[in-house]
Parts: structure tokens; C-alpha cells; sequence
């Protein structure tokens, strides 16, 4: 028996085999291209027919938007009633000059004209003090201190020397006299520029006699800020003793924004109100602008002059400055309280004839306290909403995002009249029944 026979196979069987083993990377290729091609087409059908929905869709969204995004303000009708319940009250536009207020805080301080340094030209040793605290009020001539002084008494001692030759050389010849004469003045002449009062030089001179101290006072009137020596202490020619200050006029110093400097100038009169006395307000005039402009807070500073002898301003306390003025040119203005700023425009409530409140745009000007200016959007003799602006603009929005989701798929709701208490009528669609679910 033959091999063929033997393993029970024959050639062509073997060769069938082969054959397929060899196609199998053919067939894996074929499916893998065919799965792509069905892909493909599943998407390419679904992006054909979302074009049929998207048009109507994104049209829906953006009416959608554009009744939910615009916010706009529609007319509003309120009778008396409903006005006085929400507390509407209405103001004509007016055209007259406008008073503005700058209002700014302060610091009460020293006028640094009336502050004065006690201080000695000559060397010496503080003998005794008479006013030995600070904050102690001094009056003018009052005594400090008492000083001894080597020096000064020394020059006293010419002094009563030279006035002695004088009288000695009375019967001499013009020459002799004259040179007596010229050591007694020059004597005189150096305690008078030392400072030493005219009436000390003058008692030493009738007298004969030189004092071992002298005592000395205060130049004028006013509150020691400070006191810079103790008893026993050598003192140097030049070094400060005391610093008085005169406190029967004062200074407030504050600051005023960058866009108010031109409603300030120097002599211009403003008010004044101090936290240390409420309920009270004292006129003072403008004596100073700083000629820059700080460059981190955009302010310039100025000081106001005030009067102070009854003595209830004391520096250190705060203050509230107002400075007024008044535009020379009519504007028209409404009560601040009229115009509603939304962030991206101001609008105000006109009343039509027919009473129906119309929201308008305007482009507001300058503000006080209890005006603002309208450049434009308004006229002379108009009647504005005054008073609940607010509440007239969410009764105006709540008209608009109604009248708004009427276009919106099952939202066919017409506005309703302002004060009508009738609910709306169901659009037919709505009033037709639902569909009955089915139990499959």
C-alpha cells in the first residue's frame, strides 16, 4: 500500500488546506474595511439629518436668549393706587444751575505761622523752671524760665562800666566823650541783640546793680507743645526750650479727588463740621492747594483756615469738610433718586399723558446729594418717576420676560394688562388633552 493510502490523506486535500491558511489575512482585511465603510455611513447619516433639526433648533435657542438676555424695559401702567401701595412719587424736570458739594475729611492741626521756638543766644545753666509740663497754656510775657548766665552777666557788668565812664569823662574834651559815649551804646547795643528785654537793660543801668539770673518769658499767648529742658541743665546758645503754639486760629488739612481740583480755589469758603460737636458747622476759607497731585491716591491736599479763640478746636481731631459751588450755565436735573444706572446705561420713568410710566434712556452729568444733571434723553416740564425706581423697572422687566417666553415651545402666554387680576387665557395647544400612555 502506498503512503497516500497509508495516511489516509491525498495531495489535493493538502493542497486545500494551504490554500485557505493562505487567504485567512485577506478575509480579516476584507471585514476590517467593511466595518469602517458601515461607520462611516452611520455617520454620515446622522450628520444629514441633524441639518433638518438644527436650523429650527439654534433658531429656538436664540429667541430663547434673546427674551431671557435683553432685559428691556416696557411700558408700565399703574393707577393711583398700586403707585401709592409701592410708594411711587414723580418730580418735573427742572433747568437751573446746580449746586455742587465736594465733601471731603480733615485733620485739625497747627497754623505753623502762630508756632514759635523759645529758644536763648547766649550759653548758661537753667536756674529754675516756672512752666515745667507740656500742654500747660502760657500768656504772652509770662514767666518760663530763669537762666544763669557767665556771659551775660559779664556783658552787664560793661554796661554799667561804660555808663560810669560817661559820667567820669562828663568835663572832658568832645573826643574822650564821644569815645565813652560809643562803649556805652555798643554795651547796651550787645544785650539788646542778645534779647534781653529793653526794660532789664534799663533797670541795670539806673541801678548800677547786675543780677546773678534772668528771667525769661514768653513771646505771646499759647500752649507749650513742647518742652525740651529741666531744671539744672546747661543750655547752648541756639538750643530750643519751649515750642508755643497759638491756637486762637487753626488749620484743617484735607484732601480733594483729582476730578473735584476744579471746583476748589483760594479764598473760597467752605464748611466745616467737627465729630468732636456734632449738630455744629463753623465757615472757614481755603488758604492753600498743595501744586501737585499725590500719584498713588489721585488727591490733592488743601488747608482751611478757621477761628479759634473760643478754644473748642483742638489739633488732632477729624473733620468733615464741605466745599459748595454753583455751575454758572442752567442744566437740567431730576432728583438723584429718578435715574436707575444698570451698569451700561441710566434710565429714568417718564409719565405720558395717558399715565402710562415709559422708560427712557438718558446720559447723566454731574451729581450732588439730591440731583443729578441730564445732558440729554429728557425736556423741561417732563414728569419722571421720583421715588421707587427700582420696583417701577422689575414691574417693567417682569412686562418684557413675559411678552418674551410667549414664542417658546408651550409658552403661549400673552401679557396681561398691569392691575388685572384675570388669569390668561390657555392657547389652544394647551388646552388640548394630554396623549393617554399605552402599556406595551
Amino acid at each position: 500500500m502506498s503512503e497516500a493510502h497509508e495516511t489516509g490523506t491525498t495531495p489535493s486535500d493538502d493542497a486545500t488546506v494551504f490554500d485557505a491558511d493562505a487567504a485567512a489575512p485577506g478575509i480579516r482585511w476584507r471585514r476590517w474595511l467593511i466595518g469602517a465603510v458601515l461607520i462611516g455611513g452611520a455617520i454620515v447619516a446622522a450628520v444629514l439629518a441633524s441639518r433638518d433639526e438644527g436650523p429650527a433648533a439654534e433658531s429656538a435657542g436664540h429667541a430663547h436668549g434673546a427674551a431671557a438676555g435683553t432685559g428691556s424695559a416696557q411700558p408700565v401702567m399703574l393707577d393711583a393706587a398700586a403707585a401709592r401701595r409701592i410708594g411711587v412719587t414723580f418730580a418735573s424736570v427742572e433747568r437751573s444751575p446746580l449746586a455742587q458739594e465736594v465733601r471731603s475729611t480733615g485733620q485739625v492741626t497747627y497754623d505753623e505761622t502762630r508756632v514759635r521756638t523759645v529758644s536763648l543766644k547766649f550759653d548758661g545753666w537753667v536756674d529754675r523752671l516756672y512752666v515745667d509740663f507740656t500742654g500747660r497754656f502760657v500768656s504772652a510775657g509770662e514767666s518760663l524760665l530763669a537762666t544763669y548766665s557767665p556771659m551775660l552777666v559779664s556783658a552787664e557788668r560793661e554796661l554799667v562800666l561804660a555808663q560810669a565812664l560817661v559820667r567820669d569823662v562828663a568835663g572832658a574834651d568832645s573826643a574822650t566823650v564821644e569815645g565813652a559815649q560809643r562803649l556805652h551804646q555798643s554795651a547796651r547795643e550787645r544785650l539788646l541783640n542778645w534779647d534781653v528785654p529793653a526794660d532789664e537793660v534799663e533797670r541795670v543801668e539806673r541801678s548800677g546793680a547786675v543780677p546773678k539770673v534772668l528771667v525769661i518769658r514768653a513771646p505771646y499767648s499759647g500752649v507749650v507743645l513742647d518742652k525740651y529742658v529741666l531744671e539744672g541743665q546747661r543750655i547752648m546758645a541756639g538750643d530750643p526750650l519751649y515750642r508755643i503754639a497759638d491756637l486762637s486760629k487753626v488749620w484743617v488739612e484735607g484732601e480733594v479727588f483729582e476730578r473735584d481740583v476744579s471746583m476748589v480755589s483760594i479764598g473760597q469758603s467752605v464748611e466745616i463740621e467737627m465729630d468732636a460737636r456734632p449738630g455744629e458747622s463753623q465757615v472757614g476759607r481755603i488758604v492753600f492747594l498743595q501744586p501737585t497731585v499725590n500719584p498713588e491716591t489721585r488727591t490733592m491736599r488743601m488747608r482751611v483756615e478757621l477761628d479759634n479763640r473760643a478754644g473748642h478746636l483742638r489739633p488732632g481731631m477729624y473733620a468733615t469738610v464741605r466745599i459748595r459751588s454753583t455751575s454758572s450755565r442752567p442744566v437740567l436735573h431730576v432728583p438723584r433718586s429718578a435715574v436707575l444706572s444698570t451698569g451700561r446705561r441710566d434710565l429714568v420713568f417718564v409719565q405720558r399723558a395717558d399715565g402710562v410710566l415709559e422708560p427712557r434712556d438718558v446720559v447723566r452729568g454731574i451729581s450732588t446729594d439730591t440731583r443729578a444733571e441730564i445732558r440729554s434723553g429728557l425736556q423741561v416740564g417732563e414728569t419722571v418717576v421720583a421715588s421707587a425706581t427700582f420696583l417701577v423697572d422689575a414691574e417693567s422687566n417682569l412686562g418684557s420676560a413675559l411678552g418674551g417666553m410667549a414664542g417658546m415651545p408651550g409658552m403661549a402666554i400673552s401679557t396681561p394688562p398691569v392691575g388685572s387680576t384675570s388669569a390668561p387665557k390657555a392657547s389652544k395647544a394647551d388646552s388640548t388633552a394630554a396623549p393617554t400612555k399605552h402599556d406595551h
